[in-house]
Parts: C-alpha cells; structure tokens; sequence
C-alpha cells in the first residue's frame, strides 16, 4: 500500500485514535529505555506521532524539545490541537529529508506501515538525521525473512511490511549505527519487534 493510502485511512480514524491513545501505556517503557540511552536530550522528533501527542508528552517532561511528523495530516492537526508548542510536518517518512540533526527520533508502529521497497528508504534518512550519539527507537514485524501482511482496523484496510531481522541489523551497522536493545516486546508469536540503536 503507497503512503498516501495509509495516510488516507489514518486520516479517517484520527478522532478515534486521539480519544483512545491519550492515556495508552504501549510503547511508553521502550521509549522510556531508549530514552536512557541517550547522551544529550536535546531535539526529539517522533516519526508518525499521530493524533494523541503522547510520545511527544513523555519526551518533553524528559527535557526534550520535541517535533512531530506523520503522513496522515488530520493526524497532525489534531495533535497540534493538543500540543500546540511543537513543530510539525506531513510527510512521508521514506522520501523525506529530515530537517536537523535529532539527539533521539522515535517510530513507533510507524514505519511497519511502509511496503517492502521503502523500509531501506525509510531507515536510511532517519538514521541520517540523528546527530553523532543519537538514539532511534522503531518497530518492525520480527520474521526472518522478508514480508508483508494486509490487516484490517477500525474498518480501514493496512498493510505492513518488514525486511527481517537479519537485514535490519545489517542496515543499522551500514548506516552507522550499533544495537543498543532488541526485543520481542509482545511474545514472540506476536513477531513485534523494537530495536533501539545509536549513531556512531
């Protein structure tokens, strides 16, 4: 599924997800851990923030100034409505030049979003945009292998994609970045994985 179709759907279940996520706990310890790694908690940016502004919350009671960015825009004007001190851009993760160098860029069940052919892409510019140090946290289907799935939620149509384990890892090293944390946070039947690597 293209972005634009992914942001298409999310733009329809923004209202939903802004009511149901204010308060969710997931995802909030990982990031708290990838906080933890972090050798200056200085700019954050949260790849895929949604509606909710709750990622962007944690990171600022942290000290972080924080930025949000989704390819859904009815995601970011909501979130603006919550969190109206931070700076946001609509944008596709895979295709877009980060605009400064992030001490940590959260993406969280973001960029699994993505189809096969972008996850290289997408990857490639958030580790570009991390300054030396930086911390990237992101979640990804945890197979061996290469592959997509399709799945339906709150009656919208998603896909997700996922290069692998393996080719993660590998990509994380060619970019310039070392595992810090991998885990199988939701059992391993679930094959939800986060990885949280740092730039050399």
């Amino acid at each position: 599924m293209k972005p634009e179709k992914t942001a298409d759907n999310y733009d329809r279940i923004a209202t939903w997800w802004r009511e149901r996520h204010s308060e969710s706990n997931n995802g909030v310890e990982q990031l708290k851990r990838a906080i933890f790694f972090c050798e200056n908690k200085k700019l954050a940016l949260d790849v895929g923030c949604g509606s909710s502004g709750r990622f962007i919350g944690i990171l600022q009671e942290h000290g972080f100034t924080v930025e949000g960015m989704d390819s859904s825009s009815e995601m970011i004007r909501q979130a603006r409505e919550i969190r109206p001190d931070c700076e946001y851009y609509v944008a596709d993760v895979s295709s877009w030049n980060l605009p400064k160098q992030y001490d940590l860029i959260s993406a969280w069940d973001s960029t699994f979003h993505l189809p096969i052919d972008l996850q290289e892409p997408a990857l490639k510019q958030m580790c570009d945009g991390l300054a030396t140090g930086g911390i990237l946290i992101f979640t990804f289907g945890g197979s061996d292998e290469p592959s997509e799935i399709k799945g339906n939620f709150r009656g919208e149509d998603f896909e997700y994609g996922t290069l692998g384990i393996p080719a993660y890892l590998k990509l994380l090293g060619e970019l310039g970045c070392v595992v810090k944390h991998m885990e199988f946070d939701q059992g391993q039947e679930e094959e939800h994985v986060y990885i949280i690597a740092q730039k050399r």
